[in-house]
């Protein structure tokens, strides 16, 4: 199951929320405003670093771009919107708002 968040962490519960039910080898997509959580070096790093270990992390380039974020935590793939598509065709997804 492909899980998408677009609140930022800092303003909702939506990132801690949803790692609880992440489900070994479940992707993870920051969009909108949710990728601030990935964001290198602040207080969602080590959390982020821990989901990482089981499950890949992406994060929507425009996105980040738009909010002016270019460095990420190590192991977030980036992504434009074709691989966006094609996570969505390949899983089903629970969108965390």
């Amino acid at each position: 199951m492909l899980h998408t968040i677009n609140k930022s962490p800092f303003g909702s519960s939506s990132f801690e929320t949803s790692a609880r039910f992440l489900q070994p080898g479940d992707p993870i997509l920051f969009i909108e405003d949710g990728v601030y959580a990935v964001q290198a070096n602040n207080k969602f790093s080590v959390a982020l670093t821990n989901i990482l270990k089981n499950n890949q992390v992406y994060a929507l380039v425009p996105d980040l771009n738009a909010r002016g974020i270019s460095e990420i935590t190590d192991g977030v793939t980036s992504i434009e919107y074709e691989g966006f598509v094609e996570l969505v065709e390949k899983h089903q997804v629970n969108s965390w708002l």
